[in-house]
C-alpha cells in the first residue's frame, strides 16, 4: 500500500533512512578505519599488526553481542538501537580524537565506538528492511548495502583530505559531531514494521478472505514460523555461517589492510585513498546492479561465482604492480562487496521474518570470528616479512573454499524459496 502523499510504498522510506545511516557509518567507520590506520599507528608509534588488533577486537565484541542485539531487535523498535548507536559513535570520535596511548586508543574505540556500530549500523538496518519486504527483499536488501560503499565514495575522500591536511585528530572529531548532527534525526524516523502502521510488507494489498485447508495453512507459516531451536539444527544455518566466516576472513584481510596494501605496490597514501574511493563505488555499483536482478537469480550460485571472481583478483595483485592492475584488481575486488547483502537475502529466505534478528545474531556470534582473524593475520604477516605475498596466496584458496560453501547452500535455498511460492499462490486469487 503507497504512501498517500507520495504514491511510495513506506517500506522504500526506511530503506532510504537506513542508506543514509549506512553512508554516515561507512564513511566515517568501516572505510574510515583504514584512512586513520598509517597516520594513527604512525603518532602513537604502533606496528600494524597491534593497530589491526584494534579492528579485530571490535568484530569479536560484535561477535558476542550479535544474540543479545538479535534478541533486543526481536523484542523491541529497531529505532532505539539506532539511537543509541549514533550517540555513542558520535562521543567516542570526539574521545577518540585525544587519545594518546595505545591502552587508551583500546579503551575508546572498543568501549564506547564499537559497542555501538554492530548493533546500530549492522544489525538494525538489515532487520528493519527483512521486516518490510519478502517479495522485494534482496532489491532492498541491497539498495541499503550499496550505501555502504556510497559512504567511501563520498565521505572517506573527504575524510582523507582532512586527515591529510589537519591530521587524522582533526578528523576523528568531525566525524563526532557529524554522528551526532546528522545520525541523531535519521534514527528519529524508523518505523518498527508495515504491520505496525496498517500495512503489508513490499506494500501488497489484503488478500480476499478465503477457506483455508490445513495442507494450505502449513505452507503460509512455512516462511515466517522458523525458530531459533530450528535453525540451529539445520544445515542451512550452520552452512551460511561456515560460508560467511570464510568470506569475512578473506574480505577484511584486503579491506582493512587496503591503503597499506596499495602503498606497498607503490601507491602514495593520497593515490591509495583516492583508489579507496573508486573501489567503494564499485563495490556500491556492483551491488546495485546485481541486487537489482537477485531476487529472480540464485542467490547461493550467484554468491559463489563473486567468490570465484574474488579468487581470480587476488592473482593481480600477486603478479602485478602497475597501476592498471591495481585498478583491474580492485574492479574486480569490489563485486565482494554484494556478497554481503546476498548472503543475508538468503538467510531471509531460508528462515523469514519473524525471528530474523534472532537467528541473524546467532549466527554473527559464530562467522564474525572469520572477520576477526583476518586483519591480524594480514598484519602479522607484513610485520615478519614486510610483505603481503605469502597473504595473497593463501586468499586463492580460502575464497575458492567459501565459494563452494555457499554453493552448498543451494539445496535448502530451492527448498524454502519453493516453499515462499507456494505460499504467495495460496495466498492471491488461487
Amino acid at each position: 500500500m503507497p504512501n498517500k502523499l507520495t504514491g511510495l510504498f513506506y517500506g522504500w522510506h526506511m530503506v532510504a533512512a537506513t542508506c543514509a545511516l549506512r553512508v554516515l557509518g561507512a564513511g566515517l567507520h568501516s572505510f574510515g578505519f583504514t584512512v586513520f590506520f598509517l597516520p594513527l599507528s604512525q603518532d602513537l608509534n604502533l606496528n600494524r599488526t597491534s593497530t589491526s588488533l584494534a579492528f579485530s577486537l571490535a568484530r569479536a565484541e560484535g561477535a558476542i553481542e550479535g544474540p543479545i542485539v538479535g534478541h533486543l531487535l526481536d523484542r523491541h523498535d529497531p529505532r532505539p538501537i539506532m539511537l543509541a548507536a549514533v550517540l555513542l559513535m558520535g562521543v567516542g570520535y570526539l574521545l577518540l580524537s585525544q587519545v594518546n596511548s595505545y591502552v587508551f586508543f583500546l579503551i575508546v574505540y572498543l568501549g564506547v565506538i564499537s559497542l555501538a556500530h554492530a548493533g546500530g549500523f549492522m544489525h538494525a538496518p538489515m532487520v528493519l528492511i527483512n521486516t518490510w519486504f519478502i517479495r522485494h527483499r534482496a532489491r532492498a536488501i541491497t539498495i541499503s548495502s550499496a550505501a555502504f560503499g556510497l559512504g567511501g565514495v563520498l565521505v572517506a575522500p573527504i575524510l582523507s583530505v582532512i586527515v591529510q591536511t589537519w591530521g587524522w585528530r582533526w578528523g576523528a572529531a568531525i566525524g563526532g559531531i557529524l554522528f551526532l548532527a546528522i545520525g541523531v534525526p535519521l534514527s528519529l524516523t524508523v518505523r518498527r514494521s508495515p504491520e505496525s502502521m496498517g500495512l503489508l510488507p513490499d506494500g501488497d494489498e489484503p488478500a480476499r478472505p478465503q477457506a483455508v485447508k490445513d495442507g494450505q495453512e502449513q505452507a503460509i507459516r512455512s516462511e515466517v514460523d522458523v525458530t531459533v531451536a530450528e535453525a540451529l539444527r539445520s544445515f542451512a544455518f550452520w552452512g551460511s555461517v561456515l560460508a560467511a566466516a570464510i568470506r569475512n576472513g578473506s574480505y577484511h584481510a584486503i579491506s582493512v589492510h587496503f591503503v597499506p596494501l596499495m602503498v606497498w605496490k607503490g601507491l602514495s597514501q593520497s593515490e591509495a585513498a583516492l583508489l579507496l574511493s573508486v573501489y567503494a563505488f564499485l563495490g556500491m555499483a556492483s551491488t546495485l546492479i546485481l541486487g537489482w536482478f537477485a531476487d529472480k537469480a540464485n542467490k547461493p550460485r550467484l554468491t559463489a561465482v563473486i567468490l570465484f571472481a574474488g579468487a581470480a583478483a587476488m592473482f593481480l595483485l600477486i603478479l602485478g604492480s602497475s597501476l592498471w592492475s591495481l585498478c583491474l584488481f580492485t574492479m574486480f575486488f569490489a563485486l565482494v562487496e554484494t556478497t554481503f547483502p546476498l548472503g543475508w537475502a538468503v538467510v531471509g529466505d531460508l528462515f523469514g521474518r519473524k525471528h530474523y534478528a534472532k537467528i541473524r545474531g546467532y549466527m554473527v556470534l559464530f562467522y564474525t570470528w572469520g572477520g576477526v582473524l583476518g586483519p591480524v593475520i594480514a598484519g602479522a604477516i607484513f610485520d615478519r616479512w614486510a610483505t603481503y605475498e605469502p597473504l595473497l596466496w593463501s586468499l586463492v584458496g580460502v575464497f575458492i573454499v567459501a565459494g563452494l560453501f555457499f554453493a552448498s547452500l543451494n539445496r535448502s535455498w530451492q527448498r524454502a524459496t519453493g516453499q515462499m511460492r507456494a505460499a504467495d499462490w495460496l495466498t492471491n486469487d488461487h
